[in-house]
């Protein structure tokens, strides 16, 4: 029989991708969605550029080289098993996305600001301010984004789009996202409210599941690793 669990996880991480707002892709690995409005007025981007894409909980980053062209960095399970960029290049859709997240592949790949941004608006340079001097010139970001085109590792929190972005720009690789994440995380860890929390919902589990190993261990030691760290 099946192992269930890839199903389960793909599933899961789908439902978070739509909550945090991600446009659905297509399901099919041959189909494309229906393009987006072209409104997006490109006369105003410089090559080199870096473009933002703000989403609900999350932003998305890219690399502008020119041309209606944006480099960014995607999840994407394709480039594991073939090289054929033609393949490649074809819309990531949801699945594809889901195992490259799992799996910790990706692609940074060219798409038109269209499918770079997907109906959402667009934010230029808005973190040059955070970096004062150390924005590299326009040209040299877009050689530095057009060098890594390609397959690459993928992280959610170490080598995200945001990463990639700020190499390219600035010459460090850094992520705010994962930053903020990280501090509420440690905020939440440091709350011994979360230690009560993690009890009731510890005995919960044994009360619904039964008293068995799955449930027991974590109702004890998740409580007791986080007043450790408290």
């Amino acid at each position: 029989m099946k192992n269930p669990m890839p199903q389960v996880a793909s599933l899961l991480l789908e439902k978070l991708l739509l909550l945090v707002h991600v446009r659905p892709l297509p399901s099919s690995s041959g189909g494309e969605p229906p393009p987006a409005p072209a409104y997006y007025d490109t006369s105003c981007f410089k090559r080199g550029d870096l473009l933002e894409v703000p989403r609900t909980l999350f932003i998305h980053f890219g690399i502008y080289l020119g041309e209606n062209r944006v480099a960014h960095l995607m999840p994407d399970i394709l480039p594991a098993f073939t090289g054929d960029r033609r393949q490649i290049q074809q819309v990531v859709t949801n699945k594809r996305l889901i195992l490259g997240v799992i799996t910790k592949t990706a692609s940074i790949r060219v798409d038109t600001v269209e499918d770079f941004a997907y109906g959402g608006s667009i934010l230029v340079n808005h973190m040059d301010r955070l970096f004062q001097d150390q924005v590299l010139g326009n040209e040299e970001a877009a050689r530095r984004a057009e060098k890594l085109v390609g397959a690459t590792a993928y992280s959610l929190l170490w080598n995200n789009c945001e990463h990639f972005v700020t190499y390219c720009r600035y010459g460090s690789p850094v992520s705010f996202q994962t930053d903020k994440f990280c501090e509420t995380v440690k905020m939440i860890i440091r709350d011994q409210r979360s230690v009560l929390a993690s009890v009731l919902v510890g005995l919960a589990s044994i009360f619904c599941l039964g008293l068995a190993p799955s449930t027991t261990l974590p109702t004890i030691f998740v409580p007791f690793f986080l007043w450790m760290a408290g």
